[in-house]
């Protein structure tokens, strides 16, 4: 970046025009003036640039230098992404704080990952071996969760002329070579790849393998599968964020991106302060050890919420390529969004729908379908899901940005306001929300648990169904027009919302549910209606029911049984069926 190749003409806030060469491309990515801001090339018209800066430009001056790099926004990919802290555009905030202190200055400039840290590499292959894109030429230890798979690069194929001893090495040691067609080409554990460019795959897979999280309503009412997409749309206080993160806590995913883009610092804090002490249940290691984290803060440059976005995709397939798991956690898509119209409103472009810019829609289906569960192009079989919050003004879901998600997402939790006001969380609305991965899952949660998910699941949304329906009636007239059998789907439909889809992410053992105890507590109350709505047809009155010991039992069984615990639910089958009994005998 030592030659100009433009000059600055123009300034509006990160948005900036220049005159320039006309070897400068789209995209590509540049300095500015003597700090080096770092920006982006967004337009080209007949050698005049528009640039987006990605940090604060207050103070520049027309006349003032762009340097070119020749090369797109890219990450840097390689050991050291996981337990890292990073800013929209890869700046690490740990070390940065450390150089510079807590506030990021302009040009600041620190490696992504860390050049002087050695890794130790142990070979998989031998020389003399061919090898192509993706074929694993050996490992790492990146943490005590994660092995960190080096690969051949993309587009690179050849022989091994040598391959380096098993030891201790930085990310810019040659740790192999390849004689490729156009000659012999050293190998390092760096890589780079552009963050607006999908990385590349065989094959897209089916995807029939729930991400399984732990929380009830979403496991077993509205299911995403492991390489899919969902949408958390929900107004202020309305428990988007606690939803995600406890997601991030307890998934099955092997590794979890964390994309913090455009929310309030003290939301980003929390996640910085929790995710380091949280122990992960499956290996009782720290959660951050299979954790990346990428925090651009409200008050940091809305350019710079466009980059995260990118950023934090691409990371996510550079995990996918190695054979993880990988979910993405990004809150929120409607910063993201917001930010788009801000800087389209400075580039004076016409406006679409509430003032976001008409590509507005393209940009969240391609970020959307960067989702997906891949055969890689080393052989291996991988995923990334995202998971994106929505924050719509007013929870008023017809806003655009509501609608377009919910058109390339396939699952919808919809967030409900009035069910934060009565403090049951998670807020999900059961009749609001949907998910089109019923049919993709059941084959695994008949193979997993033994029951027909597919079948309690439908009967027990029929129940809450009903209940709507029949608490219109009651708010007009009362609760005791209503005939037995409709009582006792009021009575059940509280046993299924209260002791089923109210879930404590504080308590210690209501915070996650396996899918086994999650079959079998839906099961246990889906019998009682099923026995007592025979009993009531032989001429029982509900109050009969109301003031049974396994009533309670019912609504406390989430917080009582442990996932380890599962033979409990027969000894509570025994006491239903003993119970109901009881009952039976007083009107048969």
């Amino acid at each position: 970046m030592d030659k100009p190749v433009a000059v600055v003409t123009s300034i509006n806030g990160p948005v900036l025009h220049a005159i320039g060469e006309k070897t400068v491309l789209m995209n590509e990515l540049v300095g500015i003036g003597e700090d080096r801001l770092v920006g982006e090339v967004i337009g080209i018209n007949e050698g005049e640039l528009t640039l987006q800066v990605f940090e604060e430009t207050s103070g520049m001056r027309p006349g003032t230098a762009v340097f070119g790099t020749g090369a797109p926004l890219s990450v840097e990919l390689g050991p050291g992404l996981l337990t890292g802290i990073f800013d929209g555009i890869q700046r690490p905030l740990p070390a940065a704080e450390a150089k510079y202190g807590s506030f990021i200055g302009r040009g600041m400039v620190v490696p992504p990952l860390d050049r002087d840290r050695k890794w130790h590499f142990s070979p998989s292959t031998k020389p003399e071996n061919p090898v192509g894109p993706g074929f694993e030429l050996g490992s790492i230890p990146e943490t005590e969760l994660i092995i960190h798979r080096v690969l051949v690069p993309e587009g690179m194929s050849g022989t091994v002329t040598w391959l380096a001893d098993e030891g201790d090495y930085t990310i810019t040691d040659p740790i192999a070579k390849i004689l490729t067609a156009a000659g012999e080409v050293k190998v390092s554990m760096l890589r780079r790849w552009p963050v607006r460019q999908p990385r590349p795959i065989l094959e897209q897979l089916s995807k029939n393998e729930p991400l399984v999280t732990g929380q009830r309503v979403l496991d077993s009412f509205f299911p995403i599968v492991k390489g899919g997409t969902a949408a958390i749309p929900g107004g202020f206080g309305t428990g988007k964020t606690v939803t995600q993160h406890q997601i991030a806590k307890w998934s099955d995913a092997d590794i979890v991106v964390y994309i913090g883009c455009g929310e309030r610092g003290n939301e980003i804090t929390q996640v910085l302060q929790e995710f380091p002490n949280l122990i992960d249940p499956r290996n009782g290691h720290p959660l951050i050890e299979r954790t990346v984290i990428i925090a651009n803060t409200s008050n940091m440059q809305v350019a710079a919420r466009d980059a995260s976005i990118y950023t934090g995709i691409t990371i996510a397939e550079y995990y996918r390529d190695m054979g993880y798991d990988v979910a993405i956690m990004a809150d929120s898509t409607s910063r993201w969004a917001e930010a788009m119209r801000e800087i389209s409103g400075r580039l004076q472009e016409m406006p679409a729908q509430e003032g976001y810019p008409a590509y507005l829609s393209s940009r969240l289906a391609e970020f959307y379908e960067r989702a997906g569960r891949a055969k890689t192009l080393g052989g291996r079989e991988g995923s990334v899901s995202i998971i994106g919050a929505v924050s719509p003004p007013g929870g008023d879901f017809s806003e655009p940005v509501t609608q377009l998600t919910r058109q390339y997402t396939r699952v919808f939790w919809a967030l409900d306001k009035n069910l934060a006001s009565a403090r049951h969380f998670p807020s999900i609305n059961w009749l609001s929300s949907h998910s089109e991965y019923l049919s993709s899952v059941s084959d695994w949660w008949q193979k997993e648990t033994g029951f027909d998910w597919r079948s309690l699941r439908a009967k027990a949304m029929e129940i809450l169904t009903e209940e709507d329906h029949l608490n219109q009636i009651v708010r007009l007239v009362g609760p005791d027009v209503l005939p037995d059998e409709q009582r006792l789907i009021l009575l059940t439909a509280e046993l299924l919302t209260t002791g089923f889809l109210q879930q404590n992410a504080l308590d210690e053992i209501d915070t996650y549910s396996s899918p086994q105890k999650q079959i079998r507590m839906l099961d246990i109350i889906l019998r009682f209606h099923e026995q007592a709505e025979k009993i009531i047809k032989r001429g029982a009155v509900i109050q009969a029911f109301n003031d049974l010991p396994i009533i309670h039992s019912l609504l406390t069984m989430k917080n009582q049984i442990h996932n380890d615990q599962i033979e409990k639910f027969d000894s509570l089958i025994l006491d239903l069926n003993h119970q109901l009994a009881s009952v039976e005998e007083k009107y048969v």
